[in-house]
């Protein structure tokens, strides 16, 4: 597999019971798998709910957790692809992507908390205008500090083909940050 990543903060979980090991879980990575899912769904109550769905999915499977891996690379793998199944889903499709373009507010947004304390803001709201395969690998690479490797077994594709998307999504990025910052006269 790869190798673990040290998670100083699991040694707890080997002596708590599950609702205990569950809690524990969700108070450590809650907002981690929320911003995740969001950078996938862009909508903050879809991100919320595929995160009820990870946790509900995580105790059910606590069991059978093998230790391949820290509990935050096994979470971030479950919600990776509970948020692929939520945007092939016929209700995502033919209800809920109206719901984005509605939901343009001047209230602080999941996405603007997320991206808070990042230097520049345009390049935040670029990062979630690329296309998912493209935005994943630079959201986990960037923004969650994974390996080319780690992202590789996450999204199960060759290490090579995350090289890929790292790249054409840098470029992709460059392009759209130009265009933007001529638009501004910068």
């Amino acid at each position: 597999m790869f190798e673990m990543i040290d998670d100083s903060k699991s040694e707890p979980l080997d002596y708590l019971n599950r609702e205990e090991k569950l809690k524990w879980l969700m108070e450590t990575y809650g907002n981690d798998v929320i911003r995740i899912a969001y950078t996938y769904l862009k909508q903050k109550e879809l991100a919320e709910d595929a995160a009820q769905d990870v946790f509900i999915k995580c105790y059910k499977n606590l069991d059978t957790f093998r230790n391949e891996s820290s509990y935050k690379t096994w979470l971030i793998k479950i919600t990776v692809n509970r948020c692929k199944d939520v945007l092939k889903s016929w209700s995502y499709k033919n209800l809920f992507i109206t719901e984005i373009f509605k939901s343009k507010t001047a209230t602080p947004s999941l996405e603007s908390q997320y991206f808070r304390g990042e230097e520049n803001e345009l390049i935040s709201k670029q990062v979630l205008e690329l296309p998912v395969k493209l935005r994943e690998v630079i959201i986990l690479f960037y923004y969650q500090d994974y390996s080319i490797e780690e992202i590789s077994d996450l999204l199960n594709i060759n290490p090579n083909t995350v090289k890929t998307r790292l790249h054409r999504g840098r470029l992709k990025l460059k392009e759209s940050l130009e265009g933007a910052w001529s638009i501004n006269g910068e």
